[in-house]
Protein backbone atom coordinates (compact mmCIF):
# COMPACT_ATOMS: atom_id res chain seq x y z
CA UNK A 1 0.00 0.00 0.00
CA UNK A 2 2.41 2.31 0.80
CA UNK A 3 4.85 1.70 -2.29
CA UNK A 4 1.37 2.29 -4.30
CA UNK A 5 1.20 5.59 -2.53
CA UNK A 6 4.65 6.54 -3.10
CA UNK A 7 4.70 5.56 -6.97
CA UNK A 8 1.61 7.77 -7.23
CA UNK A 9 3.30 10.84 -5.68
CA UNK A 10 6.51 10.19 -7.81
CA UNK A 11 4.44 10.08 -11.17
CA UNK A 12 2.45 13.46 -10.19
CA UNK A 13 5.46 15.02 -9.43
CA UNK A 14 7.21 14.00 -12.94
CA UNK A 15 4.46 15.46 -14.61
CA UNK A 16 4.29 18.80 -12.72
CA UNK A 17 8.23 19.23 -13.19
CA UNK A 18 7.64 17.97 -16.82
CA UNK A 19 4.68 20.21 -17.10
CA UNK A 20 6.56 24.00 -15.91
CA UNK A 21 9.66 22.55 -18.10
CA UNK A 22 7.11 22.45 -20.81
CA UNK A 23 5.99 26.47 -19.92
CA UNK A 24 9.17 27.47 -19.61
CA UNK A 25 10.15 26.00 -23.33
CA UNK A 26 7.03 27.70 -25.16
CA UNK A 27 6.97 30.96 -22.91
CA UNK A 28 7.46 33.86 -24.97
CA UNK A 29 9.06 35.94 -21.76
CA UNK A 30 10.98 32.30 -21.24
CA UNK A 31 15.20 32.95 -21.57
CA UNK A 32 15.00 29.32 -22.38
CA UNK A 33 19.15 29.51 -23.21
CA UNK A 34 19.83 30.51 -19.86
CA UNK A 35 17.61 28.14 -17.96
CA UNK A 36 19.23 25.80 -20.01
CA UNK A 37 23.21 26.72 -18.91
CA UNK A 38 21.99 27.41 -15.42
CA UNK A 39 20.88 24.09 -15.04
CA UNK A 40 24.00 22.75 -16.33
CA UNK A 41 26.55 25.07 -14.23
CA UNK A 42 23.93 23.79 -11.06
CA UNK A 43 24.60 19.82 -12.51
CA UNK A 44 28.07 20.43 -12.40
CA UNK A 45 28.31 22.17 -9.15
CA UNK A 46 26.51 18.97 -7.58
CA UNK A 47 29.29 16.31 -9.38
CA UNK A 48 31.70 18.62 -8.17
CA UNK A 49 30.49 17.97 -4.52
CA UNK A 50 29.68 14.86 -4.98
CA UNK A 51 33.39 13.59 -6.49
CA UNK A 52 35.22 16.39 -3.57
CA UNK A 53 35.84 13.76 -1.22
CA UNK A 54 37.72 11.63 -4.08
CA UNK A 55 39.39 14.14 -5.83
CA UNK A 56 40.31 16.51 -2.92
CA UNK A 57 39.08 19.63 -4.22
CA UNK A 58 36.73 21.65 -2.00
CA UNK A 59 33.72 20.63 -4.12
CA UNK A 60 32.00 23.97 -4.31
CA UNK A 61 32.15 25.51 -8.15
CA UNK A 62 31.21 29.31 -8.03
CA UNK A 63 28.32 30.65 -9.01
CA UNK A 64 27.87 33.83 -11.10
CA UNK A 65 24.98 35.52 -10.24
CA UNK A 66 23.77 37.97 -12.95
Amino acid sequence: MTDRIFDDLMTIATAVIGLAIIAVFVSKNAQTGTVITDAGKAFSSIIGAAVAPVSGTSGLAPLSLQ
